[in-house]
C-alpha cells in the first residue's frame, strides 16, 4: 500500500480524535511520536462503530443499526485479511500489522456497541461490569499491545482502570442517558437505596439519590485505586516507561470526575460534572511525576 496513502489516511484518523470532545485525552503528545497514530487508529474505529450505536439521525431503528455494526464488522475482519477501502481501516491495516494485535479485543469492542443497542437496563452491578468488559477493557490492552506489551499481569491492572473510567462516565452521563432511554445504574443498586425507576426518569433527587450516587462514586474509586498500580509497573519498565506518564494522566482525570460529582452533592441532573481547562492543567502537571 502506497506510503502516502496510509499517512492521509493516519491523519485522517487523527483529526477525527482531535475534533471530537472528551474529557480524557486521546494519544496526547505524552506519548512517543510514532505510538500515536496507531492510538488514533483505534480511536478512529471505535468512534465509527459508536456513532453508529449513539447518534441520532439513523433511519431505520435498531435493526438499522445493528446492520451497520455488522458492516463494520464485515470491514474489521477484511482488515484482518490485508484488505481496506477507507481511511479507517486503511490506517487499522497498518496499526494491526506493525503491532501484531488480534482481532479478539476489537471485535470485543464492536460486542458493547451492539449490547448498547439491544440492552437499556441492567439488574445488577455483575451485568454492568460485563459491559465494561467489551466496551472499556479492551482499549488500556489494545495501547499495551501498541508498546509490544502482551502481560496478562498488566492488562489486568489496565481492565481495572478502564471499567473505572467507563462507570466515572456512567455517573457523569446519567441525564445524557436518559434521554436515550439508557440506564446504567444497576436495579439492585436502585433497589437498596429505596429509589425507584420513575424517580429516576423525572430526574429526582433527594437523600435517597445521594446515598446511591455516593455508593456507586465509593466503588468506582476503589476500582481506580486497584488499577493504580498500573502506573508503577510501567513506570519501572523500560519498554513502558513512556506509557506511565499518559496513564497517570488518564488516571488522574477519571479521579477528578468522581470529585466533580461529590461537588454538586451527587446532584449530577443539576449540571453535568465536567473538567474545566484549569483543571485539564492542574492534572497535567501532576501527571508529569510518575509515582
Amino acid at each position: 500500500m502506497q506510503t502516502s496513502l496510509i499517512n492521509s489516511s493516519f491523519k485522517y484518523c487523527e483529526d477525527l480524535a482531535k475534533n471530537h470532545y472528551e474529557n480524557f485525552p486521546v494519544a496526547s503528545f505524552l506519548l512517543p511520536k510514532d505510538k500515536r497514530n496507531y492510538i488514533y487508529s483505534i480511536y478512529a474505529f471505535a468512534r465509527g462503530a459508536d456513532d453508529f450505536s449513539d447518534e441520532p439521525g439513523i433511519e431505520g431503528g435498531k435493526e438499522k443499526r445493528l446492520a451497520l455494526l455488522d458492516e463494520w464488522n464485515g470491514k474489521l475482519k477484511d482488515c484482518f485479511n490485508g484488505k481496506a477501502y477507507d481511511p479507517i481501516f486503511i490506517a487499522l491495516v497498518q496499526t494491526v500489522s506493525d503491532c501484531k494485535i488480534p482481532i479478539e479485543p476489537l471485535g470485543n469492542l464492536l460486542n458493547a456497541f451492539r449490547q448498547d443497542v439491544t440492552k437499556s437496563r441492567y439488574e445488577t452491578f455483575d451485568e454492568v461490569l460485563g459491559y465494561c468488559k467489551n466496551s472499556a477493557n479492551p482499549v488500556g490492552r489494545l495501547v499495551l499491545m501498541i508498546f509490544g506489551c502482551f502481560d496478562s499481569g498488566f492488562f489486568k491492572y489496565s481492565d481495572k482502570i478502564c471499567t473505572a473510567l467507563q462507570l466515572a462516565n456512567f455517573w457523569q452521563d446519567i441525564e445524557i442517558d436518559l434521554k436515550k432511554d439508557r440506564v446504567y445504574l444497576p436495579a439492585e443498586d436502585l433497589s437498596k437505596f429505596d429509589y425507584s425507576y420513575n424517580e429516576l426518569l423525572e430526574k429526582r433527587y433527594n437523600d435517597n439519590f445521594k446515598k446511591l450516587m455516593e455508593f456507586e462514586v465509593s466503588r468506582t474509586q476503589e476500582v481506580f485505586d486497584e488499577g493504580k498500580k498500573l502506573i508503577e509497573l510501567t513506570a519501572n519498565d523500560k519498554n513502558l516507561n513512556k506509557l506511565a506518564k499518559e496513564l497517570k494522566l488518564t488516571w488522574l482525570g477519571g479521579t477528578e470526575i468522581l470529585k466533580k460529582i461529590k461537588e454538586t452533592e451527587y446532584n449530577v441532573f443539576k449540571k453535568r460534572p465536567s473538567i474545566s481547562a484549569v483543571d485539564k492543567l492542574k492534572i497535567f502537571l501532576k501527571s508529569r511525576i510518575v509515582k
